[in-house]
């Protein structure tokens, strides 16, 4: 029963920080303990709405887990909402929102709730979620200097 809720303003505009967290195929490359990415299949399911099912494999000492999510990106609205498909969770629940401030800065709104099915598992993470919620929220932002330069805000 973690939930982490945070708002953020960044020197990126919105539509950079937008393409960023839909590039669930990239994971690997910055997010702590994210293993793997695999994309199992994408669709638009209306005008200007994506919907992309992904698995990810989370890694954490002994545990390796995989789990699927459904991730609808509306850019329009500039908002990202991930459906738990598949895996170790009872239930996950994840969105993203990016609100323009200006064209080169953002507010980001971060939202995941989420309870692992096993108990040893949601005991471990209990003891270090918020300072893990922490370190994947600057790997974010660590991506975005990488991608799109380090700017003042």
């Amino acid at each position: 029963m973690p939930t982490h809720a945070e708002k953020r303003r960044l020197p990126y505009s919105a539509s950079e920080m937008f393409a960023l967290v839909a590039d669930v195929a990239s994971y690997p490359e910055f997010l702590p303990w994210c293993a793997a990415a695999r994309i199992r299949g994408r669709k638009e399911t209306a005008p200007g709405v994506e919907v992309v099912d992904a698995d990810l494999v989370i890694s954490f000492k002994v545990f390796r887990e995989r789990f699927g999510s459904r991730v609808t990106l509306r850019p329009a609205e500039q908002k990202i909402d991930v459906q738990y498909l598949d895996g170790p969770f009872r239930y996950l629940n994840n969105h993203w929102y990016f609100r323009p401030v200006s064209e080169t800065e953002c507010e980001v709104e971060f939202f995941v709730d989420f309870e692992f099915k096993s108990r040893t598992l949601q005991a471990i993470i209990g003891v270090v979620f918020n300072e893990a919620m922490r370190r994947i929220v600057r790997a974010f932002e660590s991506r975005a200097e990488q991608l799109y330069g380090v700017k003042s805000a």
